[in-house]
């Protein structure tokens, strides 16, 4: 899913009673509706003027985010939510309902891979309400970023877009719900440091996988947002990098290396876009951390 780029510096259900049944067992309802009918109400900004309805679709939107059609899902499903929380559109109420849908299909079992990962994904833009007009509590915020690190450590779907079944992208949906938490100052430091330890565990994939979807980028999006922040201590970033370095290793001296050389890529391709987001920054924290960039990949050569 596409997001601006990085500048650092600077339908109905009834009204009561909505069905709070785990997204992963419940129907997605836009089955039953008309292709051109979803076309026009997505071009035309997922207008809903009633509130009630409009927290009852919401609530049932959260159903079709694990739907295999990339269009109700993606589009429709990911779209409306999106739309409505980026306009301001929910209150709180509906907010932390919507959380706890998500965070249910966080839990579920998924074979097919569409509903963890939409769930982290629609999770990135509840947290980004909490960032721009604070709701959470202090508890609610760290148990949020808990939440986040235990999907990032815990992801192992590589799947990034199939034809014909549209986008999974799992490990980039979990650096988007970890950026837009990061990005929150009132995040406590240690929550902000707990997820730059989770991003790290998939920087270079639990199995060798090599990225071709952007990942590296997305997962050095929250990285650098970290180092912004100027709460975080310079030398333990650096230490994150050099962790990293460390647990790559030295390429093994025998005939089975592949998987070293893949573990070696996406690492490198990360620091290039680590370092890529830190150039021209006059920040100490940033240029701390790019100076550690730096210092990282000269070890790889």
């Amino acid at each position: 899913m596409p997001f601006s780029p990085i500048h650092i510096s600077g339908f109905l259900l009834a009204c009561a009673g909505l069905s709070m049944a785990s997204p992963a067992h419940a129907r997605c309802e836009l089955h039953g509706e008309a292709t051109p009918g979803l076309e026009q109400w997505r071009s035309s900004g997922f207008p809903m003027p009633d509130e009630a309805q409009r927290n009852a679709r919401a609530i049932a939107m959260t159903a079709c985010l694990g739907e295999a059609d990339p269009f109700l899902r993606d589009d429709i499903a990911f779209g409306a939510l999106s739309t409505w929380m980026r306009h301001d559109q929910l209150d709180t109420g509906m907010l932390v309902r919507i959380e706890q849908a998500l965070e249910d299909a966080i839990a579920a079992a998924d074979a097919d891979g569409f509903g963890r990962s939409f769930a982290a994904l629609a999770l990135a833009e509840v947290a980004r309400t909490d960032r721009l007009r604070p709701w959470m509590t202090p508890q609610q915020r760290s148990r949020m970023a808990t939440l986040a690190a235990d999907y990032l450590r815990s992801t192992r779907d590589y799947r990034g877009y199939v034809d014909g079944e549209g986008w999974r992208h799992a490990v980039a949906h979990g650096a988007d719900w970890a950026m837009q938490l990061i990005l929150n100052k009132a995040l406590a430091t240690p929550d902000a440091m707990l997820l730059l330890e989770a991003l790290a565990t998939q920087v270079m994939s639990a199995d060798g996988h090599a990225y071709v979807y952007g990942e590296p980028g997305r997962l050095a999006r929250p990285v650098a947002y970290a180092a912004a922040r100027g709460d975080l201590d310079q030398a333990a970033m650096g230490a994150w990098l050099e962790q990293l370095a460390t647990a790559l290793g030295p390429m093994p001296s025998g005939p089975k290396q592949s998987q070293w050389w893949l573990r070696r890529g996406n690492l490198e391709n990360f620091l290039h876009a680590l370092g890529h987001m830190l150039a021209g920054e006059q920040a100490p924290g940033l240029v701390a951390l790019a100076a550690s960039v730096d210092a990282t990949l000269a070890k790889l050569h």
